[in-house]
């Protein structure tokens, strides 16, 4: 009994590698040598993609930049829009220069033609281009005990750039405390953003800010110096204006208090109830008036 029930799962086994084999050998696998792929700008690009296993291959390339995604290459050829500057082969695609605007996500689609077989594989292309000259917003004036915020960016590099900050020459630390030249000062510092929050502001914040972007490709790219004056509150201007808007606004009720006192305002409302009258509306007679003048008339 032992020995038939061995003999019934030897063959349930030898039918479903008989189902599955088949199904295994024509799963069609797709790969690539270089993953991310860096490359200057206006220089050529391959993007490799490698597959086996399919009988009869169909290879489409999509391009995903954000939110827009683009079609390269259908059914192994390369699409209206790029086929000026874009080449296709077994083995990949190749661009014969590359602007900025090719950077982003690449995706390889192989699929049987006719067939459920398929396989993909994503191949990242990053243009290589150096930061350009920052562009900051500096105040040129912060009030102690107050929130400054100074910004720092530029649009040109690839990758983006991270932003260092410069008081009078020196590279701000990203935590203040740690250095002694800036362990009075209480601020923030955002490399991806360019953000540099003074919060608050002290007297030992006056100087000249520079900032400079850096992508790890090319030079550096530092904006000028501008100078930012940590200053107290101005109370003496804040109550010397209290007192002249006062000084106005007794003026005026002055002013009031006087014509009023003058009588020009009483002035005013006589002249207006003396105006002629035109027209009045005759008064009604009672009936005795009435009848003492038909008498009258007869």
């Amino acid at each position: 009994m032992a020995t038939k029930a061995r003999v019934e799962r030897k063959q349930l086994l030898l039918f479903t590698l008989a189902i599955l084999c088949p199904l295994v050998l024509s799963k069609g696998s797709v790969y690539t040598s270089e993953s991310v792929v860096k490359v200057a700008e206006n220089e050529p690009a391959t993007l490799s993609c490698s597959y086996s296993g399919f009988s009869s291959p169909r290879v489409e390339w999509k391009f995903v930049q954000g939110d827009t995604t683009s079609l390269v290459c259908y059914n192994s050829k390369i699409t209206a829009s790029y086929e000026d500057r874009v080449t296709f082969s077994q083995s990949g695609i190749t661009f014969q220069s590359v602007t900025r605007k090719d950077t982003g996500m690449y995706t390889c689609m192989v699929s049987e033609d006719g067939g459920n077989n398929y396989g993909e594989v994503n191949v990242q292309l990053i243009v290589l281009v150096p930061p350009s000259k920052p562009t900051v917003n500096i105040p040129s004036s912060a009030t102690i005990g107050n929130r400054a915020v100074l910004t720092c960016s530029e649009q040109d590099g690839s990758p983006p750039s991270e932003y260092y900050w410069f008081k009078d020459g020196t590279l701000m630390p990203m935590e203040p405390k740690s250095s002694r030249a800036f362990s009075n000062s209480s601020y923030t510092l955002n490399q991806n953003t360019g953000e540099l929050i003074f919060d608050p502001v002290s007297a030992f914040d006056t100087g000249a800010y520079s900032c400079q972007a850096q992508n790890g490709y090319g030079s550096p790219a530092r904006s000028d110096a501008v100078v930012m004056e940590a200053v107290e509150l101005n109370v003496g201007g804040i109550v010397a204006a209290v007192l002249v808007t006062l000084i106005l606004l007794g003026v005026l009720i002055f002013g009031i208090w006087f014509a009023y006192s003058r009588g020009y305002f009483e002035r005013a409302k006589k002249g207006t109830s003396g105006k002629k009258v035109i027209y009045s509306q005759p008064t009604a007679r009672n009936e005795g008036d009435f009848r003492q003048t038909s008498s009258f008339l007869v």
